[in-house]
C-alpha cells in the first residue's frame, strides 16, 4: 500500500511497520475481540465475526494510529507538543496519545462539536479550539495553530506511522482467525483500510478485502472513479 508524500514522492507502507506498531503500542491499546454473530445466520451464508473496536480505549480504532505517530516522533518534536483537527474520535485518540506519552496537546473540533466529546477530550488534558463545520476549515485552523507555536500536526488518516497503527488491527484478526476468507472495513479517510489491507495481504493472501462506505457520503468510491481525491 503506497502513500503520497511531499513532492510527489510514494513511499510503501510494509507489514514489517504494521508488525512493529504493533509491538510499539501494544501496552496501551488494547486487543480487542473478533466475536461470533449470532443472530440465526444461515449457514451457507458462512460466518461472520465482528472485530469490536468499540470497546477500544476511546472508543475506536483511532488509538491505534494515533498513538503510533506520536510514540515515533523525536523528543524535540514531542516538546513543542502535538495538534489534529477531528469532529471526534481522532481528536480524542490524540489527546489519549498524548496524555499517555506526556505531549502538550490540541484539537481543533467543529463549531457544532458534541459538549460530550468536547469535554471528553479537554478531560485528557487536551487544549480545545472550535473553527468551522468543515474538516478544511478546521485543518487551516490546526495549521495556523501549528505554525504559531511550532507543534506537530497529527493527521486523521494520511500519514505511514498512522496506516500502520491502524494495520494493527487487521494484524488481530488474521491472528484470531487465519482462515478469514472476506474482510469488509469501513471506509472513511481510508487510512483503516489501507492499513488492513497491509496486514491481510501479508497474513492472508486467500482473504478478499472489501472497503464499506455510506452511499451518502462515498468519498473513496467518487475518488476512484474521478481518478483524484474528490471532497464531499
Amino acid at each position: 500500500m503506497s502513500v503520497s508524500r511531499p513532492g510527489g514522492i510514494e513511499q510503501l507502507v510494509t507489514f514489517d511497520e504494521v508488525r512493529a506498531a504493533a509491538q510499539r503500542i501494544g501496552a496501551v491499546v488494547r486487543r480487542t475481540p473478533l466475536v461470533a454473530e449470532r443472530c440465526g445466520r444461515p449457514a451457507a451464508v458462512g460466518q461472520l465475526r465482528l472485530k469490536c473496536e468499540n470497546l477500544q480505549r476511546g472508543g475506536a480504532f483511532k488509538l491505534r494510529g494515533a498513538y503510533n505517530f506520536i510514540a515515533l516522533l523525536p523528543e524535540s518534536e514531542r516538546a513543542r507538543g502535538v495538534i489534529t483537527y477531528s469532529s471526534g474520535n481522532h481528536g480524542r485518540a490524540m489527546a489519549l496519545a498524548a496524555s499517555e506519552l506526556t505531549v502538550p496537546a490540541v484539537v481543533v473540533v467543529p463549531v457544532d462539536a458534541p459538549e460530550v466529546k468536547v469535554e471528553a477530550i479537554r478531560r485528557l488534558g487536551a487544549e480545545v479550539f472550535s473553527e468551522g463545520t468543515t474538516s478544511l476549515e478546521r485543518q487551516r485552523r490546526a495549521e495556523e495553530i501549528a505554525a504559531a507555536r511550532g507543534m506537530v500536526i497529527v493527521p486523521p488518516f494520511e500519514h505511514r506511522h498512522i496506516i500502520a497503527g491502524q494495520g494493527t488491527a487487521g494484524l488481530e484478526i488474521v491472528e484470531d482467525w487465519p482462515d478469514v476468507q472476506r474482510v469488509l472495513v469501513p471506509v472513511g479517510g481510508g487510512g483503516l483500510l489501507a492499513g488492513v489491507a497491509v496486514a491481510v495481504r501479508a497474513l492472508a493472501p486467500q482473504a478478499e478485502i472489501l472497503g464499506v462506505e455510506p452511499s451518502g457520503a462515498a468519498a473513496m468510491h467518487r475518488s476512484l472513479e474521478a481518478g483524484q481525491p474528490v471532497q464531499l
